[in-house]
């Protein structure tokens, strides 16, 4: 089985790509605060199950998974920072956070 047919890669490279998208609008102080971290936490989950499955020992994935859920648990908490400092939506917030659910 190839990377990309991985449903959790896929869902992980969309939330990514989101991401970027939400604070590549963003205005220079805050993209160059709380965007760039939450674009290399959201980014960090695809390339960290990438670099997983590319080891190809059980152990090597496992601790890459552990890496990438880390990753997208810290995509949450800048999610939810942008939120509260109405940077983004409600309505943003929570299809987002539903993505990394």
């Amino acid at each position: 089985m190839k990377l990309e047919a991985l449903h959790i890669y896929q869902m992980a490279m969309k939330l990514g790509d989101a991401v970027w998208s939400l604070a590549d609008s963003w205005r220079y102080f805050v993209k160059d605060t709380i965007g760039k971290q939450l674009i290399r936490s959201a980014d960090s989950v695809a390339a960290n199950i990438a670099e997983g499955y590319g080891r190809y020992h059980y152990k090597e994935n496992l601790n890459f998974c552990f890496y990438a859920r880390g990753s997208l648990k810290e995509t949450s908490t800048w999610l939810a920072k942008a939120q509260n400092r109405n940077l983004i939506s409600l309505e943003k917030f929570t299809e987002l956070s539903q993505l990394c659910e």
